[in-house]
């Protein structure tokens, strides 16, 4: 029988490509987890994406509705839980806010928002954002700027409205 004895160099050799082996099954569970925690952790971004253009065309629905109200497309654009706060302090159901858009002392002849944000949370979105309004209360010239906090609920696949606060700038 021929036996093969060991060098130091076939040690050496041995050594290594055993530490390399061990090094390598490390890493690859390392990237095996971490390619897991990435694909379950990310967002979908387009999802999100069109969500906040979905809400944003949401925004720009009721904002036309006040200006130019009617109760179909009021119902349409509010759940029928509204709390709709002003800023002076007055909270309005659904029922008594298109009443006041509707029948109302104040006329909006525009509206327009600036510095809008929008964060969704799977069916609920809140918006931020300053509202500027021009308008005629009795007859009186009105101009208003205000801050806004909107909350959003998604039904029936559509956006609409739970939650309205205004304060104060």
């Amino acid at each position: 029988m021929n036996k093969i004895q060991s060098t130091p160099t076939t040690n050496c050799l041995s050594s290594f490509f055993r530490t390399f082996q061990h090094s390598f099954k490390i890493v690859g569970i390392a990237m095996m987890f971490l390619t897991i925690f990435a694909l379950t952790s990310c967002k979908d971004s387009s999802t999100d994406a069109n969500a906040i253009t979905d809400v944003a065309a949401a925004v720009e629905t009721l904002n036309n509705a006040i200006v130019d109200p009617n109760e179909e497309l009021l119902k349409d654009i509010t759940l029928p839980q509204l709390t709709y706060g002003h800023s002076s302090g007055v909270i309005q159901n659904q029922q008594e806010f298109m009443d006041q858009l509707l029948n109302g002392d104040f006329d909006f002849i525009s509206v327009s928002t600036a510095d809008q944000t929008i964060d969704v949370s799977g069916d609920t979105a809140i918006v931020r954002h300053i509202l500027s309004i021009e308008g005629t209360n009795a007859g009186q010239p009105a101009t208003i700027r205000i801050g806004i906090v909107l909350t959003f609920q998604k039904q029936g696949g559509n956006w609409r409205l739970l939650a309205r606060q205004a304060y104060k700038l």
